[in-house]
Order: C-alpha cells, then sequence, then structure tokens
C-alpha cells in the first residue's frame, strides 16, 4: 500500500509539474516570477522543525527512529498555532544509505504535513555544527549544550572532489523525485553555506572549507535547477554588514543572491536590524523570506520581530520548534559555558514544551492572530498588549 501511494504521489507531480507554466528549465526565474509565485502563496509562517525526540536530521529521518506518530502530533500543534511552513533539514548520507526508503519516509513526511496545511522548505545541504556525520545511532545530547548532537551535510566529504559526483546524484534524485510536488514550498539547497561551523569543531572542519564551498555552490544550484523543480530555489545570507551591493558580497553571498529564486535571508537581531536588512534586499527585487529568527535574549523575538515581518510581508520561519533532544531552549554561548546547575533565564529558540503547551502563551496569540490576518496588515491584538479598557488585564 505504502508504495502505490508514493507512485500515485509521484504521478501527480509529475502531472502538476507539466501544467506549470513553461520557461528554461536550467534558469532562474525572473523577478516577476518569483513575486507572481509568492502572491500566489499564504504569508510564509512557521519554525525550523525537527521533532522532539531526534537530536539531530539523522535521527529524525533514519528508519530505525522515524516517528511518523511524533511528527503527526507535533504538527498538528503548529496548524492549531496557524503556521503553514516548516524549514526541515535533509541528509545526504540518508540518501546514500537507501535512496528508495528514504524518498518514501519524504513522501510520508510530506503527506502528514499536507493532512496539516504545510507546505515544507526542505534543506538539502548544511554547514553547521559537527563536521563528521555518522549514520546509526546517534550519541546523547551533551548535558546542558545548545544543538550538540547536530551535523552537517556533507561535512568532510566536502573536501574530497570524488564524492561530488555522489552528493549530484543525491540532488539530482531528491529533487527530481518531487520537483512538481504542491506539497513543497520551496527547496534550501544548503543553509549558511560558509559557516565556518560552530561549537568545538575547528580542527576537524576542511581547510579551506569557505573557498571549497564557493566552488561548489554553484554546481548545487545546477544540479537542483538541473531537475526542473516547479518550487523555487534559495540559500539564505546570514552574515556580513551589508548585503545591498553585489560588489561587495564575498562569492559565497554574490551566488546565493544570484541564483536564489526567491531572497532568503537569517537574521537574530533587534527589529531594527531586522528591519535595516530587509531594506538592503528589497533592491533585488525578489520575495523574502527569513528563514532563521528568534533568539530572546539576542533580541529578536515572536513580540518585536514578527509583526513587523507582517507588515513588510516578509516570509518568517522561527529557530526551533519544540523543546527536545536539540537542546536549543539553550543559548549559544553554552557551549563555552553549558548550563548543567540551572537553565537560562530566558529560552533561547523554540516555541512549546515538549507536551504541545507554549513557553508563552502571548507568542502563540501573536502568531495565531498574524497568521489570519490579510497579507501586510497587523491586527491591534498582535501589534501590543491588548489591555482591558479599564487598565487590568
Amino acid at each position: 500500500m505504502k508504495h502505490a501511494l508514493l507512485a500515485m504521489a509521484f504521478g501527480l507531480a509529475a502531472s502538476l509539474a507539466a501544467a506549470a507554466p513553461a520557461h528554461d528549465a536550467a534558469a532562474r526565474w525572473t523577478p516577476a516570477e518569483a513575486r507572481a509565485w509568492y502572491a500566489r502563496q499564504a504569508w510564509p509562517l512557521g519554525s525550523n522543525y525537527v521533532p522532539a525526540n531526534a537530536v539531530n536530521e539523522l535521527e529524525m529521518w533514519q528508519a530505525d527512529t522515524f516517528d511518523p506518530a511524533r511528527i503527526d502530533r507535533e504538527l498538528g500543534w503548529a496548524q492549531r498555532l496557524g503556521m503553514n511552513t516548516m524549514r526541515v533539514f535533509l541528509h545526504d548520507l540518508l540518501w546514500q544509505q537507501d535512496a528508495a526508503g528514504f524518498k518514501k519516509r519524504i513522501d510520508q513526511f510530506l503527506a502528514i504535513a499536507s493532512r496539516h496545511g504545510i507546505k515544507p522548505i526542505l534543506v538539502l545541504f548544511d554547514s553547521c555544527w559537527d563536521p563528521e556525520p555518522r549514520l546509526g545511532p546517534q550519541h546523547p545530547p551533551i548535558p546542558g549544550v545548545h544543538n550538540s548532537g547536530w551535523v552537517q551535510s556533507p561535512g568532510v566529504a566536502l573536501a574530497d572532489p570524488g564524492q561530488y559526483p555522489r552528493l549530484e546524484r543525491y540532488v539530482k534524485d531528491v529533487v527530481g523525485s518531487f520537483a512538481g510536488d504542491p506539497r513543497i514550498l520551496a527547496w534550501d539547497v544548503w543553509n549558511e553555506p560558509d559557516n565556518p561551523g560552530g561549537g568545538d569543531y575547528d580542527a576537524r572542519e576542511p581547510k579551506d572549507k569557505t573557498a571549497l564551498v564557493a566552488k561548489l555552490l554553484p554546481q548545487v544550484f545546477a544540479w537542483a535547477r538541473s531537475a526542473s523543480p516547479t518550487q523555487p530555489l534559495t540559500s539564505g545570507l546570514w552574515h556580513d554588514a551589508d548585503w545591498s551591493d553585489p560588489a561587495r558580497l564575498n562569492a559565497v553571498e554574490r551566488t546565493q543572491v544570484e541564483q536564489s529564486d526567491v531572497i532568503s535571508f537569517h537574521n537574530y537581531g533587534w527589529p531594527e536590524e531586522f528591519a535595516a536588512r530587509v531594506e538592503q534586499l528589497r533592491g533585488y527585487g525578489r520575495p523574502l523570506i527569513c528563514t532563521e529568527y528568534m533568539a530572546r535574549g539576542a533580541g529578536s523575538t515572536i513580540d518585536g520581530v514578527l509583526p513587523l515581518a507582517k507588515k513588510l510581508d516578509v516570509g518568517m520561519v522561527n529557530w526551533g520548534f519544540v523543546e527536545g533532544r536539540t537542546q536549543t531552549t539553550l543559548p549559544w554561548d553554552s557551549w563555552q559555558r553549558p548550563y548543567t546547575l540551572q537553565p537560562p533565564t530566558l529560552w533561547f529558540h523554540d516555541l512549546l514544551h515538549a507536551d504541545g503547551t507554549p513557553y508563552r502563551q502571548r507568542e502563540a496569540d501573536i502568531l495565531r492572530a498574524l497568521s489570519r490576518a490579510p497579507r501586510g496588515q497587523v491586527p491591534a491584538e498582535a501589534a501590543s498588549y491588548p489591555a482591558a479598557a479599564d487598565g487590568k488585564h
């Protein structure tokens, strides 16, 4: 039955791809095409997602630990918050191990998400945290440390050009298998490609990592585009002071700006910093989606940033959904000062406790209010805390 459902889903995707507006499959979308696509979507609102019982993307997707029941329950919580997307990380090793099985699990995940009105953004590669990913049982979280089990893709394989044909087949097969699938919002081809890694992994990182990424990233865009996806491609800008002038960007950032169909970016700063980033990117004439935000202790909050983004019509995907094995309620500095004696004053990321109750009910109320409001409009109850007429709450 699962095989039949997968075949039906792929057949539907193929027919929808054939019905999509025709344009050069190898060409980047024009700004007009990108804006038209964005206008057809609901305002993108969601979280970066890994189930509470997974320490990383491998534990989420491997056959022995893939948990559809947990995913269904958690995406139901997302639906009740008004969310319509989730940013979800894939991994090349999962495809290398069992391409057919991995794609069946992706299809199963998409079916669950679709039942909850959620169209995920799927991430193909990632340059953050542990550069030496290994299949099989994953080590438990390091006590008191933020995202201590997360792994890169491709990681150290980046330093071996002999691995590139395998990476090419992975991209072309995964994107090609779901190229016309209406259940997917977009493909994020590489998360923070020139991130040096983070944590305490410096000695294990490939030498000249940024230069290697700068050469490979254009190829990854080309591989994905060759599969003729009907969904947009993107890769998010995340550092450096000014993104407005392509001449001032590094080689990786130039590829991100020049090859993305829709422009995505990350911002964990105060609302005024977020607004400045949006202004820097407006000149490219393409839709904007912030695919990472919300670091409460750094000034990026639901209360402060999300209403602003709604007004500016910028899609928003915060980091962290449910408190769990990633331990992203802990701040980045936990790598230097583990929170083993007591928790931080504020949760850093994440919206919900493991049982689905909100960390702050006010955040849940803002999410729901903004999700229901017309495009670009911020209802009063989301703009400020709704005090009673007599001044009492």
